[in-house]
């Protein structure tokens, strides 16, 4: 009987790892219907229509809110552990009253904190959204406009 060593066993993962991917993706090809429209062959960015050239400004809030979120994302890292200590009544049980105080205090501590820093953001308004009117880029080239005509 042949025996298979352990890189031969990762080769051959790999081999039908790649393979089941190559197959879903052709059987997605075949299967799959092809009606393209203009909307279908716009360019996607991020839920907003395209205007302007690709050089343009991003608005800052799509910073601001990706930040807002990493915050409150971190938050659950750090809460579901203590969440979890709390919800076992076994652990309750055993464990002393004043590290169990220290521990709601210290909890309530972080979540009051944060709680500023959501009312920080939402009274300056970075939560609302109110999308800006694309503005033209005010470059004057010196080269004529009848040069870049040639390449279109």
């Amino acid at each position: 009987m042949l025996e298979i060593s352990g890189f031969g066993k990762v080769l051959l993962f790999l081999i039908g790892g790649v393979g089941f991917l190559l197959v879903t993706l052709l059987l997605g090809k075949i299967l799959r219907p092809n009606r393209p429209t203009p909307e279908k062959l716009t360019t996607y960015e991020s839920g907003e229509e395209p205007a302007g050239t690709a050089w343009g400004q991003f608005n800052v809030r799509f910073y601001v809110i990706a930040l807002i979120f990493l915050l409150f994302e971190a938050e659950l890292v750090f809460l579901f552990p203590w969440a979890t200590v709390f919800g076992d009544p076994e652990l309750i049980e055993n464990s002393d009253v004043l590290w169990a105080k220290f521990s709601m205090i210290e909890t309530f501590i972080f979540i009051g904190i944060l709680l500023i820093g959501l009312a920080y953001v939402w009274v300056n308004g970075m939560l609302e959204w109110v999308r800006p009117k694309p503005k033209s880029p005010s470059f004057k080239s010196q080269i004529p406009s009848a040069a870049y005509n040639r390449y279109r």
